[in-house]
């Protein structure tokens, strides 16, 4: 079997990484032990003394210098565990208190939680780290001895055999038997030496970064939960709020449109049914223009049907959808939608929608020779753009037409934004997560 260059180059890759490690975790630990003495000193005497003589009020200023210590402790910790836990370490927001008085800000560590447990860290992170310096020292020096047995085997006395425990055991203590026997305990721990080391190193950071980072990450996550639940029940009411103002337009445009028409149909074909037996030639031409308003009721509703949920949408995707949207718009519409894969409805039922309303809106207040639109697929989602050089001043407030299309886009999870200045045209912009 031949072994190729790749070969060598990954497994050396691989021995390198794990080289490095050790490295890193070795320092950690052998550094961590006389930090750990020194902090342990400095944090029980200043917690003790700051204790001590907090009744006469002398010891809250050595409690605050003790705090503040720990803190600066704590940043370096927090600066050492990172490689050993290969990751950026969280570094918590103290409080500041920048808007209160000297007093108030020079006792502040007195009321942050994220103090005290820097202080806790340094009281009692010798006992992680005593463990774990053992367990390196330990494994290094039988590795690095055993291993180097042979060379140093001729400096050592060697008292006599002891014939007894020769035939006990069956080992003669010659000088190729200790070598044999040291080299294969060093070969043995040096096999254990990484992880035993690496363990070892884990238990003093993780023991670090659940006090110095972990108490502050649960925090942030609850923080992020509640923002993530305050945003869902943003997105409902504004879907719920969409939902309604759709109903609420189409049921106007049903007023405004096919409901008038076939009132008029009805009183049309009424008429025609009287004149049938006075005036045929008016009958017809009663019952002509009532087919007329009944083609026309026809197209109103077929339009209501594509606003609802335009067929072309759900057989031939987006693209096509809006193809047919730009040929019917009464303003010159210039599209730009290169061939994408098909998306989830629920984003391209939106997407057609935040079109079809600009494109409505264009047409009835801007008074624009011209229209773009833009639809671009990007790393987060899909970015629609419809662009005018119309008059302007269109708003996302309420009571504006496009307050029920924020709520659309709002609803799907997305950002709707507008550009309207007076004079220079409206650009309008929905970014839609996928």
């Amino acid at each position: 079997m031949t072994t190729t260059y790749a070969d060598t180059a990954g497994n050396s890759s691989v021995a390198g990484r794990y080289l490095r490690q050790l490295a890193i975790d070795t320092q950690y630990v052998l550094l961590g032990f006389p930090i750990g003495l020194i902090t342990i000193v400095l944090c029980m005497a200043g917690f003790g003394v700051g204790v001590g003589t907090a009744i006469i009020w002398v010891g809250l200023p050595v409690l605050v210098a003790t705090l503040g210590m720990s803190r600066g402790f704590a940043t370096l910790e927090r600066a050492r565990i990172g490689p050993v836990l290969r990751r950026q370490v969280h570094h918590p927001a103290y409080r500041t208190g920048r808007d209160q008085g000297l007093l108030r800000r020079t006792l502040i560590p007195l009321a942050d939680v994220q103090y005290w447990l820097d202080m806790l860290h340094g009281m009692f992170r010798f006992i992680p780290s005593t463990v774990a310096f053992c367990f390196v020292i330990t494994w290094w020096a039988v590795t690095l001895a055993g291993l180097a047995y042979p060379l140093y085997d001729w400096a050592l006395p060697h008292p006599p055999d002891n014939y007894e425990l020769v035939e006990l055991i069956g080992f003669q203590d010659s000088a190729g038997n200790r070598i044999v026997l040291n080299v294969l305990i060093g070969l043995i721990f040096g096999a254990t030496l990484y992880p035993v080391v690496r363990g070892s190193a884990l238990l003093e950071a993780a023991f670090a970064r659940g006090l110095l980072s972990g108490v502050d990450e649960l925090r942030q996550q609850v923080t992020e939960a509640h923002a993530a639940r305050d945003v869902a029940q943003q997105q409902k009411a504004a879907a719920v709020s969409a939902e309604a103002v759709a109903l609420r337009k189409l049921e106007r445009d049903i007023h405004d449109g096919p409901q008038q028409r076939l009132v008029r149909l009805a009183m049309d074909l009424g008429r025609a049914e009287q004149q049938f037996t006075t005036d045929p030639d008016a009958a017809r031409a009663t019952v002509a223009e009532a087919l007329s308003q009944t083609r026309e009721t026809l197209d109103e509703l077929r339009a209501l049907s594509r606003g609802i949920a335009p067929p072309i949408l759900v057989d031939r995707g987006l693209r096509a959808a809006l193809t047919a949207l730009a040929g019917r718009c009464t303003v010159p519409v210039d599209l730009d939608a290169p061939p994408i894969e098909r998306l989830d409805p629920s984003v391209e039922s939106t997407a057609y929608f935040v079109v079809a309303e600009a494109l409505t809106n264009v047409a009835k207040h801007s008074h624009a020779n011209e229209v773009q639109v833009s639809v671009q697929r990007i790393a987060t989602g899909l970015l629609v753009t419809v662009a005018d050089d119309g008059v302007g001043g269109a708003s996302l407030a309420k009571g504006h037409g496009l307050a029920g299309l924020d709520d659309r886009v709002r609803a799907a999870g997305g950002v709707l934004a507008v550009e309207s200045p007076e004079g220079e045209g409206t650009r309008l912009t929905a970014a839609l997560p996928i």
